[in-house]
């Protein structure tokens, strides 16, 4: 199911991935002038990408009357933090408080185990990105900010290594942090709970959390993390109707 440690798991039919790949390739090769291109970008959303779009569009809405910073666990490419720092630029410019803080080995998967089963495929270093990624994924979120109001104050922050280690010394160091939206896509087991127990005491009601591999026989770590830190009794899992894989807990 997965053949390549920067590739990602796809369930699609060989048919969809060579319409994908032509789409690849027409985005490529557009004759869209250069200072247009990001204007037109939706011409190559398919569905599938659309509908996360509008997944986290809604998740942001629940957060606005919410205080506290948005951390990602599992940046990869980094497109959800880039997502939620337009989204902030949106509905809320000139709250400095919503700091955006993303935590990833950006080397791939670390402490793969038992709990995470075998049906991805996967192994340590699975999912990893290019080399010095972090730095160009630096270079869009600083972009980002500097295309809204308040660029003067840095309200992002990338933290790169072992989520065993990061996740644990930063909140330990920033002990005033609440957490309005905790968004998790480690997919495996070890890392999630770390991150879910550490967070739990900087959570208030209204926090929320996102997942993105709950009740997934390829990733079943995320599932077992979330029961024995919260228990699935204690916690309703909701979910919007345009996108199948991805949940969330509102905090009560």
């Amino acid at each position: 199911m997965k053949f390549g440690k920067h590739n990602a798991i796809v369930l699609s039919s060989p048919k969809e991935k060579e319409l994908f790949a032509e789409l690849v390739r027409q985005l490529k090769k557009t004759p869209i002038p250069d200072n247009e291109i990001l204007d037109n970008i939706g011409l190559f959303l398919t569905s599938k990408e659309l509908s996360r779009l509008l997944f986290f569009y809604e998740i942001y809405q629940k957060i606005l009357k919410t205080h506290g910073v948005i951390v990602e666990f599992g940046v990869r490419w980094g497109q959800t933090l880039s997502l939620m720092s337009a989204l902030r630029g949106v509905f809320e410019p000139f709250n400095r408080h919503r700091k955006i803080v993303g935590f990833d080995t950006f080397s791939g998967f670390t402490g793969i185990s038992k709990k995470d089963g075998d049906k991805c495929n996967c192994s340590d270093g699975s999912f990893s990105v290019s080399r010095d990624y972090e730095k160009y994924l630096d270079t869009i979120l600083s972009l980002q900010e500097r295309l809204n109001p308040m660029s003067h104050i840095k309200r992002y922050e990338l933290v790169k290594g072992d989520a065993l280690k990061t996740i644990p010394s930063y909140f330990k160091k920033h002990t005033e942090t609440i957490i309005s939206l905790a968004i998790f896509d480690f997919d495996i087991y070890k890392p999630t709970k770390v991150a879910l127990k550490t967070i739990k005491p900087h959570m208030a009601k209204g926090s929320i959390l996102v997942f993105d591999e709950l009740c997934d026989d390829i990733f079943p770590g995320e599932t077992i993390a979330l029961r024995e830190v919260f228990g699935l009794n204690n916690v309703r899992i909701n979910r919007f109707p345009m996108t199948s894989r991805m949940s969330y807990v509102e905090m009560k």
